[in-house]
């Protein structure tokens, strides 16, 4: 059996640069669960005063648009559980090593998708 060639990963200054972009898209992430939760929880754009023709239709709306709103806040949230997860990979210096075939994968695949722990090989592959 052959060995496997020894694990790279990327510098350490590469991964500070790494962190600062994930801790960039962390802070945004969180501001816009903020924003979808507040949109769950209410506002003042209520249909207590209008017609009840208006009010019925507007309910059906209002109903669309916070189950909308809670799809959107959920993935949101699982976004930034993964962007805590690779935070959590550069402090084990393993971020931006493929999980799958141990290679490094591109830094501009890693700009693009900072959550990503497959290169674009073994993803394709998954598929």
């Amino acid at each position: 059996m052959e060995k496997k060639d020894p694990q790279v990963r990327y510098s350490d200054e590469e991964l500070e640069e790494f962190k600062a972009l994930i801790l960039e898209k962390l802070e945004q992430a969180k501001s816009n669960l903020a924003t979808l939760q507040a949109n769950l929880s209410g506002g003042e754009h209520s249909t207590d005063d209008t017609a009840p023709t208006f009010k019925v239709l507007e309910d059906g709306y209002a109903v669309a648009q916070k189950e909308e709103n809670a799809r959107l806040a959920a993935r949101q949230e699982k976004y930034i559980h993964n962007l805590e997860l690779a935070l959590m990979r550069i402090e084990n210096k393993t971020y931006g090593v493929c999980c799958e075939t141990g290679k490094l994968i591109p830094k501009e695949r890693l700009r693009c998708v900072p959550i990503t722990t497959r290169c674009l090989d073994a993803k394709l592959k998954k598929k």
